[in-house]
């Protein structure tokens, strides 16, 4: 036994197979991504961003229903509504202050017309803590800015799991 363990510390057994295991990994695909420039895949149930989404004719989704607001566990959300010409309700203020917000994704599970999403935007960090407090029309912008995204994870989202992943 001990022959042996001498043999082996004579020819460096362990350093050749150290070498050989790094000349091994030498020549597989890197797993790390250059984040900025690449970025990895994002499952469609992922819950970044939130959004207001509209109708195709442009119209506003949210029917001031307050069901978001109510199921909220971290009380992020805060709605005013006001009566419509035709009879029905609109918001005139829907604010979320993503500070509080948990991103557990009720919101976007209570809404019975999908008006609030959480889309696929998740580098939204600022500076300051105002800018964290969401208004309606930065709501609304968003939607519009993340609409094709936001419509195919929905999509994929029904279609169930085995559905390709959205690449960021």
């Amino acid at each position: 036994m001990s022959v042996i363990r001498a043999l082996k510390t004579l020819s460096l057994y362990e350093l050749v197979r150290g070498f050989a295991l790094t000349l091994t990994y030498l020549f597989k695909r890197r797993a790390t991504l250059n984040y900025p420039y690449e970025k990895g895949p994002i499952s469609p149930r992922f819950r970044g961003e939130h959004a207001l989404r509209r109708y195709d004719n442009g119209e506003e989704r949210c029917i001031a229903c307050k069901l978001c607001e109510a199921v909220c566990p971290a009380q992020a959300i805060t709605i005013e509504a006001a009566p419509r010409a035709d009879g029905a309700r609109k918001t005139t203020r829907y604010d979320i202050d993503m500070t509080k917000c948990i991103f557990c994704g009720l919101c976007q599970e209570a809404c019975p017309v999908q008006a609030i999403v959480e889309g696929p935007n998740f580098e939204f960090g600022t500076e300051t803590r105002e800018e964290l407090y969401f208004t309606k029309e930065r709501l609304l912008s968003n939607g519009d800015r993340w609409s094709d995204e936001i419509d195919a994870n929905l999509e994929a989202d029904v279609k169930g799991p085995g559905t390709k992943l959205n690449e960021g």
